[in-house]
């Protein structure tokens, strides 16, 4: 587990964005991975100030999640989409934070395959608006990658937290029988490339880009096809 040292402020307000890298294997004798399960890293992001915060999706481990957030109130655990890397520490997370699960309900048989019977408390819906401190994260639904995947619109800071929608270079895996590429194709159209230019994509895996450079490519994506 890494924390990036140097938070990231937007000039207008005291609420600052930190990235908490955590990591994991997922998927250890599930059908089609291999026997010993697959390695992933996760970028879980905490948006707020010294007083609250809230987290941005719950990977691999919440001990470190946990220690990054130390005594702020956590206002809640916003996750991204059900799949195990997003979610794997939720529940123990929650427990330690003393907070709120946030999930889509259409990712809920996802979810299911990491944490059973246990259900998130609240269900995210499209235009969801959670709020810290003088900051406003608007919630879209964009389906694609699965059907409860959704992203964080945060305009006062300049960026959109958008799990595993839209990375650098392209949008996200859709290989499973309840993906769709045309359906992520016009989430990011219709819910993201509208956002300015010069907003910031931090994603749920390696480095952020912005809308400005990610939009010129569609055409290049579309023809590779998933």
């Amino acid at each position: 587990m890494s924390q990036d040292p140097q938070p990231h402020p937007h000039p207008s307000t005291d609420i600052r964005i930190e990235r908490v890298l955590t990591a994991g294997t997922i998927g250890a004798g599930r059908p089609g991975l291999p026997p010993e399960g697959v390695f992933l890293e996760n970028n879980v992001w905490l948006v707020g100030d010294d007083a609250r915060v809230l987290v941005i999706d719950a990977a691999h481990d919440a001990e470190a999640i946990a220690a990054a957030v130390g005594e702020r109130e956590a206002l809640g655990i916003l996750l991204t989409h059900g799949h195990e890397d997003h979610v794997n520490a939720a529940l123990d997370l929650a427990q330690r934070l003393d907070t709120h699960l946030y999930l889509h309900p259409a990712d809920l048989f996802i979810w299911a395959d990491t944490h059973g019977d246990a259900l998130p408390d609240f269900e995210l819906a499209d235009g969801a608006v959670f709020q810290v401190g003088d900051v406003e994260l608007v919630t879209r639904h964009t389906p694609g990658h699965t059907p409860g995947s959704v992203c964080f619109v945060a305009p006062r800071l300049g960026t959109v937290f958008s799990g595993d929608t839209l990375f650098q270079g392209g949008p996200g895996a859709t290989r499973w029988e309840y993906s769709s590429f045309p359906e992520i194709i016009a989430s990011i159209q219709r819910e993201l490339f509208t956002l300015p230019d010069d907003m910031s994509v931090q994603p749920g895996h390696g480095a952020g880009t912005t809308v400005e450079r990610e939009r010129p490519a569609i055409d290049a994506w579309l023809a590779r096809g998933q």
